[in-house]
């Protein structure tokens, strides 16, 4: 059972039940000796009356006077007063048969020598065979004379059944109640753990830098680790974007210096080393973005809104293509982000805006919407459009369809690499304004 609610909640239950047999069980015991202790009194009562009509010599004469209830009618408790000499006195619900006694009576033995004359308890049978509580005493003097006064074993286990059930059905509901209990306190106390897993998602969406410390006695320990953890990733972060940094500024220079040189006049006749220095420049920028974007998973981290980049964007482009007056509408709803680093984001965006104003014939929409974790941007234009065939080739590094158009045939591509650096996808197909639609999916 990996579920620790779950452990819990089968423990509780578990101990609940237990808890509930034994009480049952306890209660049982206690009431079936109370049952019996009563029952054993009414017997030792009647054996007093008896005894008392014996030594006045009204029994003998009148011994239905003795037959109150519950001793008034048959098949229910029963007495008999057996003489010396084999004769008997019984009550009416006996008629002529006799009590018949167990072979496993103590009567007769050490304790009926010690202590003749007290009630003490037999075993016995009924004339119908059914099983007698029964309690004994015997009469001494010169006509001696033993008393059995017996209840049927209903009498005993009749208002057990009754009670016990009754008893089953209170113990149920309070189980019920108890189960109900122990599973909104499992609930109850697992809930820092609940809240402690939203505070850490909230974290890794970059809406927290830290795990707030305002937690349970128990839980502050893990928090405290966790945000020496948090703190320690930041440092190593920013220690390998450092790196990143010093590695770029150490390569570019040489870079340029190289790419300059072949320019010169017969360097480079056939362009084969600038090509060599291209894809080496490439490669470069590729790992440097890949190391900045992966170095901790630091762009899980991070959240940047999409509107607010937009729409400074769209200022730019609308400077930058001035001549052309595109008309950029935004369809982005409010606090919709991104788990992408700002300066990632604007080289993405810039890119797909800047092909779409430089295609467009007056019109460029960009929209967002989020749908299972990823924010789908659609940059659409009122353009010519792609075949589908000529979507693929404009996601090559440096093929252009029209060399009329200013451009290198480098922002698609570079678009494309950094989407996939952030776990994105970058499409292209046709746009219900007519033009190309470019549609950018990023983690939210």
């Amino acid at each position: 059972m990996r579920s620790l609610r779950a452990r819990l909640v089968a423990a509780a239950l578990a101990l609940v039940t237990v808890a509930l047999l034994a009480a049952g069980l306890a209660i049982g015991v206690i009431l079936a000796r109370f049952v019996g202790r009563q029952i054993d009194e009414r017997l030792d009562a009647q054996i007093t009356a008896l005894r008392a009509g014996w030594e006045a010599g009204t029994l003998a004469a009148h011994p239905d006077r003795f037959d109150g209830p519950p001793f008034d009618g048959p098949g229910r408790w029963v007495w008999e007063v057996r003489r010396a000499d084999g004769t008997a006195i019984r009550s009416a619900s006996l008629g002529p048969h006799a009590i018949a006694l167990d072979r496993q009576s103590p009567v007769g033995r050490q304790e009926e020598k010690e202590e003749p004359d007290r009630p003490r308890p037999a075993g016995g049978r009924s004339p119908d065979g059914g099983t007698l509580i029964l309690r004994v005493a015997d009469l001494p003097g010169p006509a001696p004379a033993r008393i059995l006064v017996g209840a049927p074993q209903a009498a005993l286990y009749g208002p057990l059944r009754g009670v016990l059930a009754s008893l089953a059905v209170a113990l149920g509901l309070l189980g019920l109640g108890l189960a109900a209990g122990a599973v909104a306190q499992v609930r109850l106390g697992l809930a820092p753990l609940r809240r402690l897993s939203r505070d850490l998602a909230a974290v890794r969406a970059g809406e927290r830098a830290r795990v707030p410390g305002h937690q349970p006695k128990e839980v502050r320990p893990l928090v405290k680790e966790l945000n020496a953890l948090l703190e320690q990733n930041e440092r190593n972060l920013e220690r390998a974007r450092g790196h990143v940094a010093n590695l770029a500024h150490g390569l570019k220079t040489p870079l340029a210096t190289l790419a300059m040189a072949l320019r010169a006049p017969g360097r480079d006749a056939d362009g084969t080393l600038a090509a060599q220095v291209e894809d080496m420049d490439r490669r470069v920028r590729h790992h440097l973005r890949r190391a900045r974007t992966a170095a901790l998973e630091g762009p899980a981290r991070t959240r940047t809104a999409l509107l607010p980049r937009l729409a400074d964007l769209r200022e730019v482009l609308a400077r930058l293509h001035a001549e052309r007056r595109p008309a950029i509408t935004l369809a982005v709803p409010e606090g919709l982000a991104v788990a992408c680093e700002g300066q990632d984001l604007d080289e993405m965006l810039g890119n797909l805006l800047d092909n779409a104003c430089r295609w467009c014939r007056g019109a460029v929409r960009a929209s967002a919407t989020r749908a299972d974790g990823l924010v789908a941007i659609r940059i659409e234009d009122d353009g010519p459009g792609l075949r589908p065939e000529e979507a693929g080739a404009m996601l090559e590094r440096g093929r252009r369809l029209d060399e009329a158009v200013p451009g290198d045939g480098f922002g698609l591509p570079i678009t494309l690499e950094l989407a996939e650096l952030y776990g994105g996808t970058l499409t292209l197909g046709r746009s219900a304004m007519g033009g190309l639609c470019a549609t950018l999916s990023l983690p939210g």
